[in-house]
């Protein structure tokens, strides 16, 4: 009973804190607005660098992606010493996974979160960093070339689930990565609809002098 009720509580914290509202906070003290009505109306980092300046997105991000570190990390760790009967990297590939629906869809903004980047690169630090990096690497190379955000974040999480086939890493770590990119292709259907329109906002983050 007692593994029942870790892994209860486990599922229900790791969402509390994918849905954990920064961006909504952020750009609430920074620019005094909501996030969802300026901009894009995505309650993520790259809206709230158009909303309310470089700092405000640089916490944001890093509270994000801690979002998801936490829930890999700090709530399976402590949860899974209560004899939790599973697979470690299931249930840590699980947790990270709620985290990442708690900031897509949180219950702190009516379910119209941002589109789970961030804390999925959180998650991604805490179940396997070295397959990270070369998807870092993608995103950094295609942004700089595009200054598409969206398009870095597309490229870099469908390659993803390609780098840890690769890398052999864990069986649940795998269906993890694809589960992610399939939800993140999905909340950047629009983004992908104004990329081929050539409509979709580019950003600059060092504008020449």
């Amino acid at each position: 009973m007692s593994s029942i009720i870790a892994i209860a509580a486990s599922v229900a914290l790791s969402y509390i804190l994918g849905a954990f509202p920064t961006s909504y906070i952020i750009t609430k003290i920074f620019a005094g607005v909501d996030i969802r009505q300026v901009g894009s109306g995505n309650a993520g980092a790259t809206n709230v660098l158009r909303s309310a300046g470089k700092i405000p997105a640089v916490i944001t991000l890093i509270i994000d992606i801690s979002k998801g570190l936490a829930a890999v990390t700090l709530v399976a760790g402590y949860s899974y010493s209560f004899g939790v009967d599973l697979d470690y990297d299931f249930y840590r590939s699980l947790l990270g996974f709620i985290a990442i629906c708690g900031h897509i869809w949180p219950v702190t903004l009516k379910f119209r979160g941002g589109k789970g980047v961030a804390t999925t690169l959180g998650v991604a630090i805490g179940l396997a960093p070295l397959i990270l990096l070369p998807s870092l690497i993608i995103w950094i190379v295609v942004f700089s070339v595009s200054n598409y955000v969206s398009l870095a974040s597309i490229i870099a999480l469908i390659s993803f689930p390609i780098i840890a086939c690769i890398f052999k890493v864990s069986f649940y770590i795998i269906v993890f990565s694809v589960a992610t990119c399939l939800l993140s292709v999905y909340k950047h259907k629009d983004n992908l609809r104004r990329l081929l329109r050539g409509e979709e906002n580019k950003t600059i983050l060092f504008k020449p002098k």
